[in-house]
């Protein structure tokens, strides 16, 4: 089966296909590199818009709110070489 023309010819226009795919990929690209100026999105990839933001931080307060005290208990627990209390795993 390996050696069936049809098969074969379908393979090759694939192949040809995704070479002009890429091609034309590769044009847009040096195309866009070959202006100089800023980019639509430089600066902004670290930025946060406002509305998420906000609402990640209000998530983030109610999320974390007992995490420093959490961790000062772990730590207090692994100072006394105590063992990590086990996570209940009761089912209703």
């Amino acid at each position: 089966m390996a050696d069936d023309p049809i098969i074969d010819r379908q393979h090759e226009r694939e192949r040809e296909q995704e070479r002009r795919r890429l091609q034309e990929e590769e044009s847009k690209d040096l195309e866009v590199e070959a202006q100089r100026g800023p980019r639509p999105l430089e600066g902004y990839a670290g930025g946060h818009t406002t509305w998420a933001s906000a609402q990640d931080d209000a998530v983030a307060a109610v999320e974390h709110a007992h995490d420093a005290q959490a961790s000062w208990e772990a730590s207090q627990r692994q100072a006394r070489l105590e063992p990590e209390p086990e996570a209940s795993t009761e089912r209703d």
